[in-house]
């Protein structure tokens, strides 16, 4: 299985000046221990880090002491999300059947979430992780007002990884670009052609680092698994 993994995150809503993936979380870069556990996964034979250019040397650096035991590949990334996810499906080896996209800020992946997805991905299916809602949502206009309480039961929060066959997702995202649709996941173009994806359930401990109260919250996990 291929893996993706999108690096190109900002700083703005974590008050750093910088990508947020370079920020120490309990003594390493929060990218070192993405890489960590997608190294860890048997699934992943190659992975492919999706940045700015501006990023390109520490990155290259972590990359460097991770001591990759498969190829691990820069590729630089686009404006957007979605432009450099199909930036890097355009750099996967030709050989590529399957492809998991995962958010460089989900640091506390577990490898078996990895293996999961691609054993789905592997059966034909395309899949998300995710995570079923424990709160009570409330739908609000735009002068907060409430609108509607929507039943819990039926919602998930998504998650990455998120898997697909490469050539599917590279016509989604063909058909994205003629559209001009803009979208802030995969599973979200998928969804849009009328093309089935699965949720697959995942440890709520799967959290995006995107606050400074997240990375307190990771540190405290990575601490807890020693």
């Amino acid at each position: 299985m291929h893996l993706l993994i999108a690096a190109a995150g900002s700083g703005r809503r974590m008050g750093a000046a910088g990508n947020k993936l370079l920020l120490e979380v309990a003594g390493r870069p929060v990218l070192a221990w993405t890489l960590e556990a997608a190294l860890a996964s048997p699934s992943v034979h190659w992975i492919g880090i999706v940045g700015q250019p501006v990023d390109a040397d520490p990155i290259a650096a972590i990359v460097a002491a991770a001591a990759a035991d498969r190829p691990v590949q820069w590729i630089i990334g686009g404006d957007t999300r979605q432009e450099s996810v199909r930036r890097g499906l355009a750099a996967l080896p030709e050989d590529a059947e399957g492809v998991l996209i995962h958010d460089g800020a989900r640091c506390l992946v577990q490898p078996s979430l990895f293996d999961r997805c691609a054993e789905a991905v592997a059966g034909g299916l395309a899949v998300i992780a995710a995570t079923p809602v424990t709160d009570t949502i409330k739908q609000v206009d735009g002068q907060g007002t409430i609108t509607a309480t929507p039943e819990r039961s039926g919602l998930w929060a998504a998650q990455t990884p998120q898997g697909f066959a490469v050539e599917r997702l590279r016509q989604a995202h063909a058909r994205a670009e003629a559209a001009g649709w803009s979208v802030t996941d995969d599973a979200a173009l998928f969804e849009r052609l009328g093309w089935p994806v699965q949720v697959l359930e995942a440890p709520a401990s799967n959290i995006k680092l995107t606050t400074p109260f997240d990375l307190t919250v990771a540190a405290a996990l990575l601490a807890g698994r020693g």
